[in-house]
């Protein structure tokens, strides 16, 4: 288990094209699992395949498809029953800002507000419904939702981005709630500052090189993705970091 702690599980990862997404992929993949890689970009899903079958000898399952395409989701959660007949570990780690980023509510364009609606909080809704039967059909299922610190306390200019962020935060956690009797498992995670394309978006004068990249939250997404412990509703990947596996999961 401490080689291959994940070893033929089914592994979804939504928004695995690139920074968090990407790394979360590639780690499940190391760790033993079957990766299903979703993202918009093909090129992006591509490489992360070549990266994960030149570490594990394996390819990884590819599904391009956009979170705006409400069918598409529906259709995905039947593909994998065809395919897999389970899943066992889910990542949602697709959001956007939109094209315009950091803007005052009053003046973002109702378009491209109502794409970060679908993306960051209607489309996890659609996630939920179509993949719920499928978690179910696992012994342990794991889902694991990547957050924001601006879902808790949102600041100025954010609008969009932290308003849909936190409803998909209160989603996941009535979710969490309503399948408490299941053996699925739902865990919340706030990254924090890492160096990711939507940070450089938000902080475009923001020297990267000050962050840390985003591979140093692998560990914690493959921890929380174990059937064998049992992970908490909520975390913070800084205080995962001061004190691994004994702080986060029991």
């Amino acid at each position: 288990m401490s080689d291959l702690p994940l070893k033929d599980r089914i592994a979804l990862v939504v928004g695995a094209s690139r920074g968090i997404g990407y790394e979360s992929a590639l780690a499940l993949a190391k760790a033993g699992a079957h990766v299903v890689a979703t993202a918009r970009t093909q090129g992006g899903l591509e490489e992360l395949d070549d990266a994960v079958f030149a570490a594990t000898g394996r390819h990884a399952t590819l599904i391009p498809f956009d979170l705006v395409d409400g069918g598409a989701i529906d259709r995905l959660g039947g593909a994998l029953y065809e395919r897999f007949g389970r899943l066992d570990v889910w990542v949602q780690a697709s959001a956007t800002m939109g094209a315009a980023g950091l803007t005052p509510v009053a003046h973002a364009d109702p378009r491209d507000f109502a794409k970060v609606e679908k993306v960051n909080f209607t489309g996890v809704y659609r996630l939920i419904r179509s993949l719920e039967p499928l978690l179910r059909a696992s012994d342990a299922g794991r889902v694991v939702h990547l957050t924001t610190s601006v879902a808790s306390s949102p600041r100025a200019f954010w609008g969009a981005y932290a308003a849909t962020k936190a409803g998909a935060e209160a989603l996941m956690k009535t979710w969490a709630d309503e399948i408490e009797s299941t053996p699925i498992r739902v865990s919340v995670v706030d990254p924090g500052r890492l160096r990711t394309q939507l940070r450089a978006q938000a902080f475009p004068g923001e020297d990267p090189m000050d962050l840390e990249p985003p591979s140093v939250i692998a560990p914690l997404i493959v921890e929380l993705a174990r059937g064998d412990l049992t992970p908490p509703l909520t975390v913070r990947f800084k205080d995962w970091q001061a004190g691994p596996s004994a702080a986060a999961l029991v």
